[in-house]
């Protein structure tokens, strides 16, 4: 196996914003309606979008199961998915997976992810050829660079500890530090006014500071959490697929349970205070939903081995979303007829 030095040794590309924004200039624009992916990551990035583009959270998605507005539709032009990439050309997205696997294959149908944007297919990076650089960080993170090139993003020192915490940075960071500064570099971390250096190059925070900032999180997080319900996510799903911490209110109409939602009021509200993004809690939806269920299902359960021909197999599926999870699987949710609203 090359060593991780070796294959960042010719990467030395940095992002191009203005041409990003050009191309995908919904990502700036006010009053937008968002469906999230309900874990941390997402929470951060609804926040964000909410406190500083005024969105609104219409919704939650989790590869198996869809909870919208029953005033909203994901292909609504003023409608987007944080913190997940959408296969449909109509549908507006933003992620950091893994996607394709090996860019010598041309898809047919690849232009599907149109209006997505997506750090790895941004460098061409491919599963079979760069699945050790692939993006490390958060949406959150990607999202705040992005949006600071037109609005001024303020990162206070105990905004330090989510921004670690999503998605495990804190340990990203130490476990594969080259990569994670070759990705700051090509977000342009040199320049002053990136508000990326307030995150991971604070001078105030010590390596021991650090560990006392996550301590205290993660006891403020476990205070949230009770049994089989972690305080940073809201579980919608079951492994079966069936929907999860979810009531129906009417005939197709459904709500997030009362218990659920005062577990996730209470994190948003911890993420709240900690970066002092404001929590408009009448821009978040928990109530009068449509519900729609999907089938996910992922390579290591069906025995398949990811090559070629298997990645293509999938893709000619027309999967709604997909991940690479590792250089030997792929989970990916095939959508039912009429579904997706």
């Amino acid at each position: 196996m090359s060593k991780i030095q070796d294959l960042l040794k010719d990467k030395n590309d940095q992002i191009d914003f203005i041409e990003l924004i050009r191309r995908y200039n919904w990502i700036i624009q006010r009053d937008f309606n968002c469906i999230l992916s309900p874990d941390s990551d997402g929470f951060l990035c609804g926040l964000f979008m909410s406190h500083y583009f005024n969105w609104k959270i219409s919704g939650y998605y989790d590869g198996k199961v869809l909870l919208i507005n029953k005033n909203v539709s994901a292909f609504d032009k003023n409608c987007a998915f944080l913190d997940i990439e959408i296969f449909r050309k109509a549908v507006k997205s933003i992620g950091h997976h893994m996607l394709k696997y090996n860019n010598r294959l041309k898809h047919d149908n690849f232009d599907q992810f149109e209006n997505t944007i997506q750090p790895n297919l941004l460098r061409s990076y491919d599963g079979k050829n760069h699945f050790r650089l692939k993006y490390p960080l958060a949406t959150i993170h990607f999202l705040i660079a992005i949006a600071a090139q037109t609005t001024k993003i303020d990162i206070p020192d105990s905004a330090i500890a989510p921004l670690f915490f999503v998605d495990g940075t804190f340990q990203v960071l130490y476990s594969y530090p080259e990569n994670v500064l070759n990705w700051l570099k090509y977000l342009k971390i040199d320049e002053l006014n990136s508000p990326l250096r307030k995150i991971f190059m604070n001078e105030k925070q010590t390596v021991h500071s650090q560990m006392l900032l996550m301590d205290n999180f993660f006891r403020q997080r476990d205070e949230i959490s009770e049994k089989n319900e972690r305080g940073d996510r809201l579980r919608i799903s079951t492994k079966q697929g069936d929907y999860f911490n979810i009531e129906k209110q009417s005939i197709n109409n459904f709500r997030i349970e009362d218990s659920a939602k005062k577990r996730v009021i209470r994190f948003i509200k911890l993420l709240s205070e900690t970066t002092c993004w404001k929590f408009k809690e009448e821009n978040w939806c928990f109530e009068n939903l449509n519900i729609a269920k999907f089938s996910k299902r992922d390579f290591t359960s069906q025995k398949l081995k990811l090559n070629n021909k298997t990645f293509e197999n999938m893709i000619v599926q027309n999967p709604l979303s997909w991940a690479m999870t590792s250089g030997t699987n792929v989970e990916y949710t095939l959508e039912q007829p009429d579904k997706l609203k």
